[in-house]
């Protein structure tokens, strides 16, 4: 009886006894055993299980917020896109409207260009052609040196109103009042200032580029000493009557290498007739002197195509 578990159960019909022997009590034990760890397995699962859903949300969490994040850089990309597109289509306008007026530049300088060149070296040789003929007309006489003049004597023989012989007039008179301002046709310096009461009178000669030289009788006044560097514009003194003179007027010559040249076309040159000169002024060898100032320009702009873009930025 040792052996054996009695298992009793009381009801109001009686009481009810039950033996349970050796193999019975195994079985019993296995299964709660059994049931214990059926238990114990589903309470891990059920916890692992639990873990996994909130990893599960966690991630899903994550990745909404990655979502979100993604979402904002696009669309930041997509901005920065419609920018581009808005900056890139600005920019083609401004270059397509830099190529008109470059072609309109071209035309007025004389320039042969290909559209199809690249806009840099189109650039640059419009701007050489440019600075070459600024140059050139702030080195070499231009304009008149006075100011709604009337040319009362050209360059050629006549008979000189004073001595009545047939000389040549070397030079181109306008006929000013006395004390008019004289002013500077061309960047130089002056080589002469000689105050006289004879032949020229009160003198002055200027030096300027390549050989050519402009004189000034007849003066009232110096604004210049001999030896001042002037610019183009610049104040050199004021017409008179002094010297061998019939009248108040300015004789203004022009001479290349000392040979007296006609004044006539260089007070006629400026910028909208830039070859004028070329033709009606044949003792200068142009070409040779056009090279000269244009080697000069090219090395001085020293151009370059990050020079060009950068020029379109700063008036963007």
């Amino acid at each position: 009886m040792k052996n054996r578990i009695i298992i009793s159960v009381s009801t109001v019909n009686g009481s009810k006894h039950f033996h349970l022997g050796m193999k019975a009590q195994k079985r019993v034990r296995y299964a709660v055993i059994a049931t214990a760890a059926v238990s114990l397995l589903t309470l891990g699962s059920i916890f692992y299980l639990v873990n996994e859903v909130d990893f599960a949300k966690g991630k899903q969490e994550e990745l909404e917020r990655r979502s979100y994040t993604l979402n904002e850089e696009l669309d930041a990309l997509n901005q920065l896109k419609d920018d581009l597109e808005h900056d890139l289509d600005e920019r083609e306008s401004k270059l397509s409207s830099v190529s008109d007026r470059l072609g309109e530049l071209e035309n007025l300088l004389g320039v042969n260009a290909n559209n199809h060149d690249p806009i840099e070296s189109r650039l640059d040789v419009a701007a050489i052609n440019s600075a070459v003929r600024v140059a050139v007309l702030e080195s070499l006489p231009n304009g008149a040196p006075v100011k709604n003049a009337r040319q009362s004597s050209q360059f050629g023989k006549r008979k000189h109103p004073v001595t009545g012989k047939i000389r040549l007039h070397a030079g181109l008179d306008f006929a000013v009042n006395i004390g008019t301002p004289i002013y500077a046709p061309a960047d130089g310096v002056v080589e002469t200032v000689r105050p006289s009461n004879k032949g020229s009178g009160n003198f002055i000669r200027l030096q300027h580029s390549f050989g050519i030289t402009s004189s000034y009788s007849h003066l009232k006044k110096f604004a210049v000493r001999s030896g001042d560097f002037v610019d183009k514009g610049e104040l050199i003194g004021y017409s008179g009557n002094s010297g061998l003179s019939s009248g108040p007027h300015l004789h203004y010559e022009i001479r290349f290498v000392g040979r007296p040249l006609n004044p006539r076309p260089f007070v006629d040159w400026s910028m909208d007739n830039f070859e004028h000169i070329f033709e009606k002024e044949r003792k200068i060898k142009w070409v040779s002197l056009i090279n000269k100032v244009e080697q000069r320009v090219s090395s001085q702009l020293q151009l370059s195509s990050q020079k060009v873009v950068t020029s379109l930025e700063s008036s963007s």
